[in-house]
């Protein structure tokens, strides 16, 4: 059997979330600046930009200030949750597909769930 996890890479994953966030160019999380270097990438998710401002000096990455920051899973698992939510299947039909506890899948869908009714309010 093939599991849609299969079919999505991690490279792709990132580049759809910096198209998303950042659809003009990427920009500073803390002060707003468009004044940003590339700084390598996560140590342990190889796709993940790190980036530095030039104005501020701060650093920050792709996930920083979303609600994928902090978080053990791959962002892959959060997008593909995020696309079974779309298809309505319920969190225990997720964790199955997924392969992932119940209660895991119960804390990804209410976050999702939460900055989707964020951004809406927006």
């Amino acid at each position: 059997m093939i599991h849609i996890q299969q079919l999505i890479d991690d490279a792709t994953c990132y580049e759809s979330v910096r198209e998303m966030r950042w659809p003009d160019g990427v920009v500073c999380v803390h002060c707003g600046s468009s004044q940003v270097n590339k700084r390598g990438h996560d140590e342990r998710q190889e796709h993940r930009q790190r980036y530095e401002c030039k104005d501020c000096g701060r650093g920050f990455d792709d996930l920083t200030g979303t609600i994928f920051e902090g978080h053990h899973q791959p962002l892959r698992v959060w997008l593909v949750s995020l696309y079974f939510m779309g298809l309505n299947l319920s969190n225990a039909q997720i964790a199955e597909e997924l392969s992932l506890d119940a209660d895991a899948v119960q804390d990804m869908t209410t976050l999702l769930r939460e900055g989707i009714a964020a951004k809406k309010s927006v």
